[in-house]
This record gives C-alpha cells, structure tokens and sequence, in this order.
C-alpha cells in the first residue's frame, strides 16, 4: 500500500489516499475515482509530502509535523485543525482535578453499589455520608428523578482495587 497526501486544487483540502501502487493511484485519477472528500471536486492531485521511510523495530520514529492548510472559515465540513489548548483552559483544567482529587479524599468509594448506597441514605436506612462510585447513565436519571442529588465526576476515577 502506499498512502498519498492529496491536496484538492479547487479549494484549501488536504487529505489522505490509500492506493496498491502508484499506476493505481494514475488509473483511478484518469477515470476520475480519486475526489475530494470535502468538496467533491475531482481536480485532485499529490501534494507534496515528505518520504515515508521505515525504521529497523528498534527505533522509535518521532511523527514529523504536518502542516495544516488554511482553510475559509464558511467551508462546510472542512477539515478542524487542532490548536493548542490556551494557558487559561489548562490552569482551569488543572484547578478542576486538584478539587477532585480533594473531594475523593474525603470520601468513601462504593463501587458498582452506588445507586443503591445512595438510596439507602437518601430514604433514612443508612447514614448519610459522602460517597462516589459507578452507576449507568438511566439509574442516575433514575436517582435524579426520585431526588437524590448526584454528580457525575468530570475526571476517570480508578478503582482503589485496580490501583498500583
């Protein structure tokens, strides 16, 4: 297989294709097969790439860095380019796990039990107690319906079993 970076001569596309060969890749384009999958456009071409090499298996290849094409912001269905995330989002992010964490400290994990530990001290059969677990997505619609106050965490938490 040799894969191509294609870039789309009507618009600011860039994209991957996957042909047996090179001929393949003339053959398909000739008979107009090879479209761009943003715009539809068949005036597609190579773009220029770099080589792909292959490294022995006991090197590491570091992923050279692609550039990404400009791209009008009214193309529908045009490619998202990934940005990096600002400073401020990552502080917020950060603050965020550190409340977790603080929070989970000074509670009590129930595991898959967590519905039904939350009703019993919800309806005055156990004491109340702060407490975090596993649920599904309906019983938490369920415990919410019923009132008991729920919050899903905005963070994975590993089970203390499961835990190094």
């Amino acid at each position: 297989m040799i894969v191509y970076d294609l870039e789309c001569r009507s618009g600011p596309h860039r994209f991957e294709g996957w042909f047996k060969s090179s001929e393949d890749f003339a053959r398909q384009q000739e008979r107009g097969l090879v479209s761009c999958p943003h715009c539809g456009s068949v005036d597609v071409g190579k773009a220029i790439q770099a080589p792909r090499l292959s490294r022995k298996g006991n090197q590491i290849a570091e992923a050279p860095a692609r550039p990404q094409p400009a791209k009008p912001a009214e193309a529908p269905g045009a490619p998202v380019a990934s940005a990096p995330i600002p400073a401020e989002a990552v502080e917020v992010i950060r603050k965020l796990a550190q409340m977790q964490a603080e929070a989970l400290k000074s509670s009590r994990y129930v595991g898959k039990n967590f519905a039904e530990d939350a009703r019993a001290m919800h309806y005055g059969e156990r004491e109340a107690e702060a407490i975090h677990g596993q649920t599904s997505a309906s019983e938490a619609q369920e415990l919410l319906e019923e009132g008991i106050s729920l919050m899903p965490l905005p963070f994975p938490v590993t089970p203390p079993e499961q835990a190094n």
